[in-house]
């Protein structure tokens, strides 16, 4: 049966067991390299174009202070849910291939069911999200072209939507692979596009900075009755907290991340030491660009410090950063939706084991490469899914406010509270003891933190909607 990182693995012809794991599947070849570029690629997204936005709500305080807060609560949370891939040993117990999976064996019941439904939402959130952003890319790329040729005071105006038609049909193609493991490639050159536009946005920033030119920075971000109201003061804080939150968010495809990684040395030590490499190197960045793009335009950096055209010039470097976000995200769109693909499958497949329209598969011949399975469930469904995401996306083409909610929607329950409860129950630990007690007050903050992000996003949203005219070019 096949699910969304492994292919069902097929007899072979000498008889040999050696290309397989233990549990039946296809043997596993991922490392801590694979591993840390597939965290990368599914942290460094289009998070970090909102980060200069966000330091700039909150200011040189609290901006950084909670950048680093939130990773460290990332990091040591991932470190407790690695050892839960493995149940009940964390190094030699039954394998569970799923974020759901592993909750079920470790918490069960009621828990599984709202991890479930937890973790798919964000997922399809996230989906949502990369299509908006990296439709607003490509947009960038023509806006830019058409800034240089006719001047900055140009209107510019082009529509997203071509553009969303056009990211949804490359996402149709490459969702015909069929599982995770055969991903890495593209993770790989993901990650890569996100250092690439990354350290564009960094350099355009610091030469910016260099350049000199007023901007206002304060201590405590934007300043009311000057750039806000004390209500908006309080709003914008919320939804950066949010977009922040956003921006770390992996826990969700960790456990089918270290699935694709070989037994030994044991999966778990790798993982941590992949999520380490992954969030230490991500934070840099984050602080990097957050801080030098609030140090370049103060407290009005505008909401996507690459498409909102704080840089103009020169105009074929901003081109590549927009192509470069447009790439990355076609690949950690595929990081993100393999988890629900696999899931819908699998359910299928259990539901109707005698359908040879869902279980059957074709193989077909490719020039130039293998050969290539196609089961025709999975190429209907898949395509669906993709093209319903894209006309959401088209109808909340909001991108600060739609990764705040998302961020906030999901930090609490999968970042937090599933790892934390599954490592007091692995662990046994008594409860009222010292550790039991400071790991409940962690979970506590955090969702009272992921409430009131969460409030502040929607409360954007509804903003967004009052204005929000649809079918109408982008400005």
């Amino acid at each position: 049966m096949s699910t969304m990182h492994i292919e069902t693995p097929q007899t072979l012809a000498d008889g040999s067991k050696n290309n397989f794991d233990e549990d039946g599947r296809a043997k596993r070849t991922g490392t801590w390299v694979t591993a840390s570029a597939h965290i990368i690629t599914a942290v460094i997204g289009s998070g970090v174009l909102s980060l200069a936005w966000a330091i700039a709500q909150m200011g040189w305080v609290a901006g950084p202070a909670v950048l680093f807060a939130f990773s460290f609560i990332t990091y040591f949370t991932s470190t407790l849910l690695a050892d839960c891939y493995r149940s009940p040993d964390p190094v030699h117990g039954k394998r569970n291939y799923t974020y759901s999976e592993v909750v079920k064996a470790n918490l069960g019941g009621r828990k599984f069911q709202l991890c479930g439904l937890a973790q798919y939402i964000n997922l399809v959130g996230v989906t949502i999200g990369y299509t908006i952003t990296a439709s607003i890319s490509m947009v960038a790329v023509k806006r830019s072209n058409c800034f240089h040729k006719h001047g900055h005071g140009d209107k510019c105006n082009i529509n997203n939507y071509p553009f969303m038609i056009v990211f949804a049909c490359i996402q149709i193609v490459l969702s015909q692979i069929p599982n995770f493991h055969k991903l890495s490639w593209l993770s790989i050159v993901a990650a890569v596009m996100s250092f690439a536009y990354s350290s564009i946005g960094l350099g355009l920033s610091l030469a910016k900075v260099a350049g000199g030119g007023h901007v206002r920075t304060t201590l405590t971000g934007v300043e009311v009755g000057v750039d806000v109201s004390g209500i908006e003061k309080v709003w914008r804080m919320f939804q950066a907290i949010g977009d922040i939150a956003f921006a770390y968010a992996f826990s969700n495809v960790l456990i089918e991340i270290q699935d694709t990684l070989k037994s030994s040395p044991p999966e778990n030590r790798v993982m941590k030491r992949a999520s380490l490499i992954g969030i230490m190197t991500t934070t840099l960045f984050y602080v990097l660009c957050g801080c030098l793009g609030y140090a370049a335009f103060g407290n009005d950096a505008p909401g996507n410090f690459l498409t909102g055209f704080g840089f103009y010039e020169p105009f074929w470097l901003i081109d590549l950063a927009n192509v470069c976000i447009a790439v990355h995200l076609i690949g950690a769109y595929q990081v993100f939706v393999q988890p629900i693909f696999g899931f819908v499958e699998k359910w299928s497949k259990e539901k109707w084991p005698e359908s040879q329209f869902i279980n059957g598969e074709h193989g077909v011949k490719v020039p130039l490469c293998e050969s290539f399975s196609v089961n025709f469930f999975r190429m209907l469904w898949r395509t669906t899914y993709v093209v319903i995401t894209a006309i959401l996306a088209m109808l909340f083409p909001f991108f600060n406010d739609f990764l705040g909610l998302i961020g906030s929607l999901s930090f609490w329950p999968l970042t937090v509270y599933f790892p934390i409860e599954m490592y007091i129950k692995k662990s046994k630990m008594q409860r009222f003891s010292f550790t039991w007690t400071w790991l409940k007050i962690l979970s506590w903050v955090c969702l009272i933190i992921s409430i009131i992000s969460a409030v502040g996003s929607i409360q954007g949203l509804a903003v967004d909607l009052k204005k929000y005219k649809p079918f109408q070019a982008q400005q």
